[in-house]
């Protein structure tokens, strides 16, 4: 220390200077704090919006399949494929579900020429029907499968839990090898 200087004004000088970096050290913890809680609120979000939309991907098919009570139930045997639908008779299989000369199922890889499927027939009056049986209900919920899947990604990397999101990939893996198996 220099003589000339007092000591009282050396050690006065540092002390603000200290309160002034705690302040900017709390400051910035706490903005980071913030910005640590709206990124995980937000990929809390993702996560859920990605698996609403699975739910509602699948429930316009679903619905018709599961509950099937007041429903005409019966069987389709595919006689004609288009580009995206295929036609053929109706045989009703429940009590006041009338005969059909054609109705329509959607075309995937499911639905083959030649075989015949049991159906439900859309509510409305139409001729479109849907897969029923257990084969069905799993179909349905393929959407679903695959927003586990996506969902898991977003859960395990965005989120930072792993196990949740082998939980949620593990389902969504266990559907979709069900519907493959069952289709």
């Amino acid at each position: 220390m220099i003589p000339a200087m007092p000591a009282i004004v050396a050690t006065s000088h540092r002390r603000p200077a200290r309160r002034r970096s705690a302040r900017r050290g709390s400051s910035r913890r706490a903005s980071v704090g913030v910005v640590r809680f709206g990124r995980l609120a937000a990929m809390w979000v993702v996560a859920s919006l990605i698996l609403v939309a699975g739910v509602w991907g699948s429930w316009g098919t679903a619905q018709h399949v599961m509950l099937t009570k007041g429903r005409e139930q019966g069987t389709i045997a595919v006689a004609r494929c288009g580009a995206d639908s295929c036609s053929g008779p109706y045989t009703p299989l429940s009590p006041g579900s009338l005969a059909r000369a054609r109705v329509v199922i959607e075309k995937t890889v499911a639905v083959r020429r030649g075989q015949t499927y049991t159906v439900v027939i859309k509510p409305g009056g139409g001729d479109d029907v849907v897969r029923s049986g257990p084969a069905g209900v799993l179909y349905a919920w393929v959407p679903m499968g695959g927003a586990l899947l996506l969902a898991s990604v977003v859960v395990a990397g965005g989120l930072g839990r792993a196990r949740l999101g082998w939980v949620l990939a593990g389902s969504g893996v266990a559907l979709l090898t069900a519907v493959f198996v069952a289709v």
